[in-house]
């Protein structure tokens, strides 16, 4: 947490109203610079507004990419706070609906020139006078002399600024700004003023998410002196309406591609509250929304806070301060999405982009399913009641049901789908939360939907996919990619098509779930795309990453070892566990030293061949296991975290990507990981804290205990579950949720003999158990 020197009188009392381990345990500010695209705003778990500062709205194409969430913590100043914002997404949007305070006699209407400070209604800030924890944020912003407080609920946002006394006070409201703008991106907007003094709004803009409309209901605390509504594109203002008692029951309105509004307040002599609620459905929605959370800012927070403190409750750390924090943020970021997207009444906005109603749930949307399959879902169904699991399943297939093209969510956002990335990666997030017995929703209807997903032939190279056994390269891009990532995702669908006895649906996804072999190239040891002919294509170059060509944000040397289903015939295919050992570690050890991959934005966290800072990469530390050298993982655990994680602002190597980096180092950091989601395995590392305690949505405690952790005592010597020794490098999600307790006795030097045999490996799909 970065708290000021000098702070004012109001933000003393927050900060003494906060919870203490909130406040210690977790800093929203790491990632916020690097590659992490974090944000330190104010957010409940999973909410729907994400309440935080914007430093660089107006940054162009390959800029932009640095600002993804908005806020970018070696920026010198901050242009204003608006109420949506993706965490640790590589692409940008939202930014929706922002407003900044201004204080005296002058209210410029354009943000200014980020590379000259103090220009437009943007201000200056210091970081001494910041603070950031879950569900607040807070900042003196320098040239108007306010200090600024945020908070949030499920579907609001509430902010606080105290202005200079003496000084006249107002806010701009802009709907033109948005995370990563050009011209067009807004196609409409339009401001209203009610009679009550309820201010409302939408804009529609073209952005990763065609065609997206969002909706807001704002309420001040203090009545409007004066106003005005701006079409900046035509340079014109309309004084409408000017607050009750004026003589009018009219509703100043203004419409236009490009509007600003200013409301002026005069001198205050209290702190101003603005209350915001938005909706993807209608202003009515955003209005409905705004009144089902009352209180004011400090009710608010006093909520969040308590909600934040149960959900970061799931967790218990002891470890070294650095390392506390670095978990327990990394669990907090996970806690973010998927994001509530549902109005209070139950309408929700949907890939059709027409209006429906989720009854007896809530909707939740903002899926990065490429990335969050592989850790994020998994570590939710620990951590996460029942309830919010189910949700997050029924908000997928009722998706899929009013898709225009029938498949299950792909990277979609407040409903609408964006297409980006491969595979259909929403299937095993289903099947694992099903397998693991989340139950509230229907099996056969899931089921169906995963078998949609899967079948429908103009999707990603499908139709060739069930013809051929593979993906083409000549006929569609990324093609080796999408041919083994397709294959993990069948395999899902036929553990739980077995489930629920649907045999021949079982029988024909496990046979798809081989047809990795069919771009493994045994003669030279790597995943390849093949051409139509059934030929590889040439030349082939292992370490190449090019955006569009055979692989997806990565080259050969991390998609070859993409084979979770079945990591034993892959290290057959290879060669044997000794050629796949010998293989990983050359990984690790290559020398890039030649290579540029400077022209790739996603490729960052690079130790050899091996990405951290992205997905592809995240399960091969942990491949020595399969091999019978789980020493070998530990090394490589201990390589990945000492330089790939940091209690810092610049502390990710890559980006967050909506919490799968953050998973990963909350699992990597118990001591176990899901290489293979469905599975119901999680393969044995190593532990980084001294003890941890899952306390289990079933009421249950499953404690992990390191003895004798030190930098020194890297290796684990021992592991015992219940008191008893396990021979075997995984343990079973039912051990987990039963409680209990997993001990791991650590050494200096490897013990070469721990879960070497292959009846002690973990799950692989031709060595079923």
């Amino acid at each position: 947490m970065h708290t000021a020197r000098s702070i004012s009188l109001v933000t003393a009392l927050a900060l003494i109203l906060a919870s203490p381990g909130l406040a210690q345990d977790v800093d929203p500010f790491i990632g916020t610079g690097g590659e992490g695209h974090t944000f330190p705003g104010a957010v409940a778990p999973f909410g729907m507004v994400q309440l935080s500062p914007d430093t660089d709205t107006t940054c162009q194409i390959r800029e932009c990419y640095g600002h993804a969430a908005g806020y970018r913590y070696d920026d010198p100043t901050i242009q204003g706070f608006s109420h949506t914002h993706f965490s640790g997404a590589g692409h940008s949007d939202l930014g929706d609906f922002l407003v900044m305070p201004v204080s005296g006699d002058a209210v410029p209407l354009e943000p200014g020139d980020a590379a000259k400070p103090g220009s437009g209604y943007r201000s200056r800030f210091s970081h001494q006078n910041e603070v950031a924890e879950p569900g607040y944020y807070a900042v003196t912003l320098t040239d108007p002399g306010v200090r600024a407080e945020m908070t949030a609920g499920t579907r609001v946002g509430v902010h606080r600024y105290t202005f200079p006394a003496g000084k006249a006070a107002h806010l701009v409201l802009d709907l033109r700004t948005s995370l990563y703008n050009y011209p067009g991106k807004v196609l409409w907007s339009s401001l209203r003023l009610h009679p009550d003094g309820t201010i409302t709004g939408t804009r529609q803009t073209r952005g990763w998410a065609p065609d997206r409309q969002l909706f807001f209901a704002m309420r001040l605390s203090a009545p409007l002196k004066d106003h005005a509504f701006v079409n900046t594109e035509k340079d014109i203002a309309y004084k409408g309406f000017q607050g009750p008692g004026r003589g009018t029951d009219t509703v100043a309105e203004r419409t236009g591609r490009a509007l600003v509004g200013r409301l002026d307040l005069g001198p205050l002599d209290k702190p101003l509250e603005v209350k915001v609620a938005i909706s993807s459905v209608d202003e009515a929605g955003a209005i409905a929304n705004l009144d089902a959370e009352p209180g004011d800012f400090d009710a608010i927070r006093a909520k969040t806070t308590a909600a934040w403190k149960e959900a970061l409750g799931a967790l218990q750390i002891e470890a070294a301060a650095p390392m506390k924090t670095g978990v327990m943020t990394a669990f907090y970021h996970t806690l973010l999405a998927p994001s509530v997207a549902g109005d209070a009444d139950g309408r929700w906005r949907g890939p059709d982009n027409a209006v429906h109603k989720a009854e007896g749930y809530t909707f939740r949307s903002t899926f990065s399913l490429w990335d969050t399959f592989r850790a994020e879902h998994p570590l939710l169904t620990l951590v996460q009641p029942e309830k919010v699991n189910s949700e997050i399943v029924r908000s997928l297939i009722d998706s899929q049901r009013v898709s225009p093209d029938g498949i299950l969510p792909v990277w979609q956002f407040q409903g609408r789908e964006t297409w980006t990335m491969i595979g259909y990666h929403a299937v095993p997030v289903i099947a694992d939360a099903w397998l693991k017995g989340i139950r509230g929703f229907d099996g056969e209807a899931a089921l169906k939907a995963m078998v949609a997903s899967a079948t429908y032939a103009p999707y990603g190279g499908l139709g060739d996919y069930m013809k051929l056994g593979y993906v083409p390269i000549d006929r569609e891009p990324e093609a080796a990619s999408k041919t083994v990532e397709y294959a993990y995702d069948d395999w899902t669908i036929a553990r739980m098509a077995a489930d629920l006895g649907k045999q021949d649906v079982a029988a024909e996804f496990r046979k798809r779930a081989g047809y990795w072999r069919n771009s493994f190239d045994a003669k030279t040891g790597f995943l390849r795309a093949r051409k139509a002919d059934g030929s590889f294509r040439v030349p082939f170059d292992p370490t190449a990453i090019n955006y569009g060509s055979d692989y997806t944000e990565g080259n050969a040397w991390q998609y070859s070892w993409f084979v979770p289903q079945d990591q034993a015939a892959l290290f057959k295919t290879m060669g044997g566990d000794k050629a796949a050992v010998a293989k990983l570690d050359a990984m690790f050890d290559f020398d890039n030293s030649k290579i540029d991959y400077s022209h790739a934005e996603d490729i960052a966290g690079l130790i050899g061949q091996y990405i951290h800072g992205n997905e592809p990469s995240h399960h091969v530390a942990y491949l020595y296991n399969y091999a019978g050298a789980p020493w070998r993982t530990q090394e490589r655990l201990k390589q990945i975290v000492d330089t790939m994680y940091k209690p810092t602002p610049d502390g990710l190597s890559g980006n967050d990507d909506l919490g799968q980096m953050s998973a990963w180092l909350v699992f990597t950091a118990l001591g176990f990981y899901p290489v293979t989601p469905g599975s119901l395995e999680y393969v044995i590392g190593r532990p980084f804290v001294d003890r941890a305690t899952l306390n289990l949505p079933n009421g249950k405690r499953f404690t992990v205990v390191a003895d004798g952790l030190s930098d020194a005592n890297r290796y684990v010597g021992e592991v015992l579950l219940d008191g008893k020794p396990l021979a075997r490098g995984y343990i079973r999600h039912q051990e987990i949720m039963a409680g209990g307790e997993l001990r791991f006795r650590m050494n200096e030097t490897p013990n070469k003999s721990w879960a070497t045999s292959p009846a002690a490996r973990p799950y692989s799909m031709s060595t079923e158990r």
